[in-house]
C-alpha cells in the first residue's frame, strides 16, 4: 500500500523558510517521479514542483521558481521541499505525490501524471 507522509508545516512570517519532508512507503521509490502541489482555501489544486525518478532534473512552477528547491534520497524514500522566502500566497495545504512514470520533471507538471497524493501539511505565511 503506498503511502506518503509529509511533515515539516507550520507557521512563518513572511521573508521566512520552512522545509517539508515527504517519506514514502509501499512501492519502489525511485520507479517514481515525485512531486508538491498545493491547494489554497477555495481555489483547485496547483502544481508548485516536480523531481524526476533520478533526481537530475527538477521543474517549479513560475510562482515558486528561484525561492523553492525540490531535492530527494532514493536511499531515503524521501523528498523535500525547501521554501525560502515565503509569501503571504503561499499559504496552502502542502501535498507530496508520486508519479509512476521516468519522464523529465518537466513533463510531471499535471495533477494527472499521479497516481497517489499524501495527506498534506498546512504552510501559513503570516506577520
Amino acid at each position: 500500500q503506498v503511502q506518503l507522509l509529509e511533515s515539516g508545516g507550520g507557521l512563518v512570517q513572511p521573508g521566512g523558510s520552512l522545509r517539508l519532508t515527504c517519506v514514502a512507503s509501499g512501492y519502489t521509490f525511485d520507479d517514481y517521479g515525485m512531486g508538491w502541489f498545493r491547494q489554497a482555501p477555495g481555489k483547485e489544486r496547483e502544481f508548485v514542483a516536480s523531481i524526476s525518478w533520478s533526481g537530475i532534473t527538477t521543474f517549479y512552477a513560475d510562482s515558486v521558481k528561484g525561492r523553492f528547491t525540490i531535492s530527494r534520497d532514493n536511499a531515503k524514500n524521501t523528498v523535500w521541499l525547501q521554501m525560502d522566502s515565503l509569501k503571504s500566497e503561499d499559504t496552502a495545504v502542502h501535498f507530496c505525490a508520486a508519479a509512476p512514470s521516468s519522464a523529465s520533471a518537466r513533463n510531471l507538471d499535471t495533477h494527472a501524471s499521479y497516481s497517489h497524493f499524501g495527506q498534506g501539511t498546512q504552510i501559513t505565511v503570516s506577520s
